[in-house]
């Protein structure tokens, strides 16, 4: 495909992708004292499983852990999975801001990246994540009445693969991580749409203008930090795990998906990989989309 036309496929995707009205939850609970540090939720919509209980989708949102990118933009997405019968909870969490230092000592922009917006804050967006985890089971049963938590399905978009993918392995952090658990979560398993799930091959291929790098606080921070936050280095985790990727990805690019999928079989375990032909980044989570549709199932299969 000419240069051109992937280029305005893609963009073609993006808008549409952008283009639904956000859906509002059903309820939003804090897990912390910071305005980002909350939780909407979703209640299913249709039939539940036995008992009438429906699976709880967990979902983190993308955007290149940056701040412009909050957990609105993935509502659609949110909205379609409880109409196909799932519990959602869609995490907020704290990202990156525009041209500063950002709390917890993320590194400033570089020069030659000019004014491009920093990805992520250290260690914030990691607090953030295992303590929303961490918050779910005494939120949902209050607030999700009609949702099976030991039905438990981790997602994530993007960036927000990533930490889909870093959360169900916390408990094979380095001992002295901060986030680290005595046991693995319970869960059914984890998709991860689109993950950024290598740093370094991301790293190499500059994805999305070398945001794991700046998640990370900078190049000086990037081997010493990387065994705390890299995916392709926590294995193997013992939970099912699938990756939907489109072949045509251009924001992520397959080979990202495919170097984890790699790690792990060279730990030891399997890892599902579903790649879309002719499908770009942001189909996955449009529901216009017959990706979408593709995404659904993933996690009905893990879920039911």
């Amino acid at each position: 495909m000419p240069d051109d036309v992937a280029a305005a496929k893609a963009a073609a995707e993006e808008q549409s992708a952008f283009s639904h009205p956000p859906v509002d939850p059903d309820a939003t609970a804090a897990y912390g004292d910071h305005p980002d540090q909350v939780i909407d939720f979703y209640l299913p919509r249709g039939t539940g499983g036995p008992g009438g209980l429906a699976p709880l989708v967990v979902l983190l949102h993308g955007g290149a852990w940056r701040a412009r990118y909050d957990r609105r933009h993935v509502t659609p997405f949110a909205g379609f999975l409880a109409r196909r019968g799932f519990a959602v909870a869609n995490v907020e969490y704290r990202r990156g801001e525009l041209g500063t230092e950002g709390a917890g000592g993320n590194a400033p922009v570089d020069d030659d990246e000019g004014a491009a917006p920093a990805a992520g804050r250290w260690p914030d967006t990691f607090d953030d994540v295992a303590a929303a985890l961490d918050a779910l089971p005494a939120l949902v049963p209050g607030i999700l009445p009609t949702a099976d938590p030991r039905r438990t399905v981790l997602t994530g978009h993007s960036a927000g693969g990533h930490l889909a993918l870093w959360a169900a392995a916390r408990h094979v952090l380095p001992a002295d991580a901060p986030w680290r658990t005595p046991g693995p979560a319970d869960l059914r398993g984890v998709v991860a749409l689109a993950p950024i799930a290598d740093f370094e091959v991301a790293r190499k291929l500059d994805v999305c203008g070398g945001a794991s790098t700046q998640l990370l606080g900078g190049e000086g921070k990037f081997a010493e930090r990387r065994p705390y936050a890299d995916p392709a280095l926590l294995l193997p985790t013992g939970i099912a795990t699938t990756l939907v990727q489109g072949r045509a990805d251009e924001v992520v690019p397959m080979a990202v998906a495919e170097a984890y999928a790699d790690a792990a079989a060279k730990a030891g375990e399997m890892v599902g990989v579903t790649l879309l032909e002719d499908v770009g980044h942001f189909p996955l989570i449009d529901p216009a989309a017959d990706a979408c549709a593709v995404v659904g199932e993933e996690i009905a299969q893990l879920a039911w």
